[in-house]
């Protein structure tokens, strides 16, 4: 009798520990699809705003002048450097927001990156662009699934990746003085490296990010910080990839 009694007490004991999981992986899979969520959503609107850009800044093949403000005059330099912004804005301000405002933050940093983008569409051919799409789709893919499956822990490989991308900066900075078309490929190829390698070290991070406590508002903002950290990245394979394999227009 008491034999059964501690293996019925065992029995329900580890069936509760599996709902306790359960729940938890449930609670998990439901904020990680939140962050994709709003990745994907992000991407989108760089999509769109970065097609409607291209259509309005070109018409019978020439600059109209919208595009000639745009690209030509000293206004590109702020179109280039106003996701930047968003960037540093959202990353001191975000524990400060509420969940509504860092959402809208993260969809207008999304526009104002499309409208940075907007002029690959002037250089590469649309199928060199489609095609860079799709693999970096397909890379981050694997990637980020890698990072969420894996139990080897990625901490030390981001370290060093971190420090990898810290560098690639500095030498990007240099290169816009050099302008080496040489250095400019290593770069390239030195970008997808090391944002490959993010990529999977983000994903981790953000799962970790996850607490099955959090409220509404924490666990937003986690999502969203979340889906900015993953479109960097993508954003980065991506134009890497397009520099890398991408056709120019004639």
């Amino acid at each position: 009798m008491s034999d059964f009694e501690r293996n019925a007490a065992a029995r329900w004991g580890s069936g509760v520990a599996r709902a306790g999981a359960a729940e938890i992986d449930q609670g998990l899979r439901s904020y990680m699809l939140g962050v994709y969520n709003y990745m994907t959503v992000g991407l989108a609107i760089t999509g769109v705003v970065a097609l409607g850009a291209n259509l309005m800044a070109i018409s019978d093949g020439r600059l109209t002048p919208f595009g000639a403000a745009l690209y030509l005059s000293p206004l590109k330099w702020v179109v280039m450097l106003l996701p930047l912004a968003f960037v540093f804005f959202f990353s001191f301000r975000i524990e400060k927001m509420s969940a509504s405002t860092a959402r809208a933050v993260f969809l207008l940093f999304a526009a104002a990156m499309g409208l940075s983008l907007s002029s690959i569409l002037l250089v590469y051919t649309g199928t060199s662009v489609t095609r860079a799409f799709f693999i970096t789709a397909a890379s981050f893919g694997a990637l980020s699934l890698y990072g969420y499956t894996t139990k080897r822990d990625l901490s030390p490989i981001g370290s060093f990746l971190v420090m990898g991308l810290f560098g690639l900066i500095i030498a990007s900075v240099v290169n816009i003085f050099l302008q080496s078309t040489g250095m400019q490929f290593a770069l390239s190829i030195l970008s997808v490296g090391i944002f490959a390698g993010l990529t999977a070290w983000d994903t981790q991070a953000i799962k970790e990010m996850y607490f099955e406590g959090d409220g509404y508002e924490a666990r937003t903002k986690k999502s969203v910080n979340g889906a900015l950290m993953l479109y960097l990245d993508f954003i980065n394979i991506f134009t890497s990839l397009l520099q890398l394999t991408g056709q120019r227009n004639n």
